[in-house]
């Protein structure tokens, strides 16, 4: 399978016409919603957008994407974009970064770095990794996605593809967060013989859709307060989940239409689910709220990012072995403490081949984005074992 080169260059009617819209918006009416009790506030989406009219600049942005490999093949006749940067080191890991929703493949700016050239970043050669980065079917410039079926199992299938004929590489690691941690966690499963090893960020079943989430009974007493801070925490998840997972064409209709809809479904989430405290911009700046909007609307994948959710719920997955753990590959997880699930550490001792587990001080749902050191430093740590 081949690969080709590929640029970031929106054309300049699609900017032109977003400009249009954001100047044309018409808001909501809000009121007693400063707390976001109602979701995003429109005094605040007026702001935001105002700065991404007056302030905010793509092409720089672009020139920030493009500053990394980026390349496109076709797998089953589906185009799959991604970064792929050499390590600089004696013997790089391969390793895979799998994003989720509404992340885009641009979360991982700060880590790529990093990973593939510690030396330069305060680290050891020794460490680097051939990091590979790409985009989700469907989402970004994975696109267009001119096929059904497509979740989270299928795109693991994807991404062996990727690795292993178009790439080449024999064995691999992988690591991801949100739906890449799923992702993740079914390479583990399925082929765990390609896998050296496997690090989550979120720690989520399989059969999720079928079963949904542990019960309070399956928490140890002194881990209890998990059991609540995931009840907490994916009471703020149910709106996208139920939507994305039954109708989400229809959503799709409005976003599709509405770049400033976008950013507001797109922000309340980055805020909820973060660790910011209720400040979104403590944790991401203005340029990142809007980039990651920006990729969604320029690359139009805001409707197959969300039947993602309704593949995954229609489409169920089923395992290809009984034996546990489930994920049998080498697994580390890294939980940061505002993560929307916060397993049985028993459920995880069972369910995964656990090598490490850690404990972060501090992050939330975002880790690549949110948290680029920590994340960086414990990938290091666990794959160091698997050096020769």
């Amino acid at each position: 399978m081949e690969k080709s080169p590929f640029n970031v260059d929106i054309e300049n009617h699609i900017l032109e016409d977003l400009f249009t819209r954001l100047r044309n918006a018409r808001y909501a009416d809000d009121l007693e919603n400063d707390d976001w009790r109602y979701g995003t506030p429109t005094a605040y989406l007026k702001d935001l957008v105002e700065y991404w009219i007056e302030e905010y600049d793509w092409r720089k942005v672009e020139q920030e994407i493009n500053y990394f490999s980026h390349f496109r093949t076709q797998i089953d006749e589906m185009p799959i974009h991604f970064i792929h940067q050499a390590g600089n080191g004696p013997a790089p890991i391969p390793l895979i970064l799998s994003h989720g929703w509404p992340w885009t493949f641009w979360d991982f700016k700060n880590v790529i770095e990093p990973l593939c050239d510690p030396g330069s970043f305060g680290g050891d050669p020794e460490d680097a990794f051939d990091v590979v980065v790409p985009s989700l079917p469907g989402f970004g410039f994975s696109t267009p996605l001119n096929r059904t079926g497509i979740n989270f199992w299928r795109t693991a299938d994807i991404w062996s593809t990727l690795m292993r004929d178009v790439l080449g590489y024999e064995r691999f690691a992988a690591q991801g967060g949100d739906w890449g941690s799923i992702i993740s966690a079914q390479l583990g499963h399925k082929y765990a013989d390609q896998l050296i090893g496997v690090h989550l960020s979120l720690s989520f079943p399989l059969d999720f859709f079928v079963k949904g989430l542990p019960g309070e009974d399956e928490y140890e007493d002194d881990e209890k307060h998990n059991y609540h801070h995931t009840q907490g925490r994916m009471a703020h998840a149910t709106s996208h989940v139920s939507v994305q997972c039954t109708d989400p064409q229809t959503l799709a209709s409005a976003l599709h239409d509405s770049p400033v809809g976008l950013l507001s479904w797109l922000v309340e989430r980055r805020r909820n689910w973060s660790d910011c405290g209720g400040d979104v911009e403590s944790v991401f700046s203005r340029e990142d709220l809007i980039t990651t909007a920006m990729i969604y609307w320029v690359s139009n994948s805001f409707v197959t990012s969300a039947r993602f959710y309704w593949e995954s719920a229609h489409h169920l997955w089923s395992p290809v072995h009984d034996r546990m753990p489930a994920i049998e590959a080498p697994t580390a997880i890294a939980l940061f403490p505002e993560e929307l699930c916060l397993m049985p550490r028993k459920f995880l001792h069972n369910y995964y081949n656990l090598k490490q587990l850690h404990y972060m001080p501090e992050g939330g749902h975002f880790a690549p984005s949110e948290q680029p050191e920590l994340l960086v430093n414990d990938v290091r740590t666990f794959f160091r074992q698997f050096r020769d």
